[in-house]
C-alpha cells in the first residue's frame, strides 16, 4: 500500500489579500467578473476573472466568504492588487461597497490535509480548480512551521497545468479560456451578465479556440518567459512560466501531440487528464492525473 503524501506548505509571498465589504458586495462583484459569486457558500473559494470588454485578461484572483459573513476576501497577485482594487470601485456608483488593502498573508498546502488546528486558526478554503491543487490559507497563526519553499509549490502548480495569472497571461491579450479557465471552473456559463461574458461565451459555444495553456517538459532548463515554441522550424506556441525543467506554453491545440524545441531543446507537452478533451484527445482509462472538480 502506497504511503500518503506529506503535507507541505510555504507562504506565497508574491499574493496580497483585498478586503470587499458593504451590503451590495456580492451583487457588485458577481456582475463584474467570471465566477459564480452569488453561488458562494462558507468555506469555499471561488476562482474569477476581471476581463475587458473583449474579454481579454485582466485580472484573476480567488473570492473567499469572510467565516463572520461581513465580507468577501480577494487572494490576489500583489503586483495587481492596487490596480484591482481601483478597477473594481471604478464600476461602485451608487453600490453600498468598500475595498482595501490588507496585510493578511495567504499560504498553499498540498499532499495530506493540514492538521486540524491549523485549518481551524485560519481561513482556510480548498482550491477552487483541482482537488490535488489543495488548500489555500489566509492569516494562519504566525508560528505556523512552512515545509516547503515557493519553488516546490510553483513545480506543484505547474505539473498540475495549473496557471498563475501574472506569470502565464498577458493582460488585455490571453482570453480566459487560452488559461483554461473554462476548464478549470473559473467561468460559470449561467449567471448573467459581467464585462467580456459574451466574447467569451462565443469563443466556447462555437469552439473558436485556438490556443491554450499547455503544462510541457523539456531535456534542458527552460528559458525566458515569450521564447518560441517550435515544430518543424515554425512557431507554434510561446513559453510562460517555469521552473527548472518544466513549464506551461501557450500552444496550438493541435500541436500538443507533435515534435517541439525550445531553443533547440527537445520539448514535450504534458496535458493532463483534464485538459485532454479540449486538445481533441481523449484521456487515457488508465491516467492517473487529478480530474477537475
Amino acid at each position: 500500500m502506497p504511503l500518503p503524501a506529506p503535507s507541505h506548505i510555504t507562504r506565497l509571498e508574491g499574493r496580497t489579500v483585498l478586503k470587499l465589504s458593504g451590503a451590495d458586495r456580492v451583487r457588485f462583484l458577481q456582475g463584474l467578473v467570471t465566477a459564480d459569486i452569488e453561488a458562494l457558500q462558507p468555506a469555499q473559494a471561488a476562482w474569477a476573472a476581471c476581463l475587458t470588454p473583449q474579454g481579454r485578461w485582466q485580472a484573476d484572483f480567488f473570492a473567499i466568504p469572510d467565516p463572520d459573513d461581513t465580507c468577501l476576501l480577494l487572494d490576489c497577485a500583489t503586483e495587481q492588487a492596487e490596480a484591482l482594487r481601483t478597477q473594481l470601485m471604478r464600476f461602485r456608483l451608487r453600490s453600498d461597497v468598500q475595498m482595501e488593502l490588507t496585510a493578511l498573508p495567504v499560504y498553499a498546502a498540498w499532499g495530506n490535509r493540514p492538521e486540524a488546528t491549523l485549518l481551524e486558526n485560519a481561513i482556510s478554503v480548498a482550491d477552487p480548480r483541482l482537488p490535488a491543487a489543495g488548500w489555500r490559507l489566509i492569516d494562519p497563526p504566525a508560528t505556523t512551521e512552512q515545509t516547503a519553499t515557493q519553488l516546490d509549490y510553483d513545480l506543484h502548480r505547474l505539473a498540475l497545468g495549473l496557471p498563475d495569472g501574472v506569470q502565464d497571461c498577458e493582460q488585455g491579450r490571453t482570453l480566459a479560456a487560452e488559461a483554461n479557465m473554462d476548464l478549470l471552473g473559473g467561468i460559470a456559463w449561467k449567471k448573467g451578465c459581467y464585462m467580456g461574458q459574451e466574447v467569451t461565451a462565443r469563443m466556447h459555444y462555437r469552439t473558436l479556440l485556438k490556443r491554450r495553456l499547455v503544462p510541457i517538459a523539456a531535456t534542458a532548463p527552460l528559458p525566458a518567459p515569450g521564447t518560441a515554441i517550435l515544430h518543424n522550424g515554425q512557431e507554434v506556441g510561446t513559453l510562460r512560466s517555469s521552473r527548472d525543467h518544466i513549464g506551461l506554453a501557450l500552444l496550438k491545440v493541435d500541436m500538443a501531440d507533435k515534435p517541439l524545441t525550445c531553443l533547440d531543446h527537445n520539448v514535450v507537452a504534458r496535458p493532463p487528464a483534464w485538459l485532454l478533451p479540449a486538445l481533441g484527445t481523449p484521456p487515457e482509462p488508465s491516467a492517473t492525473t487529478p480530474d477537475k472538480p
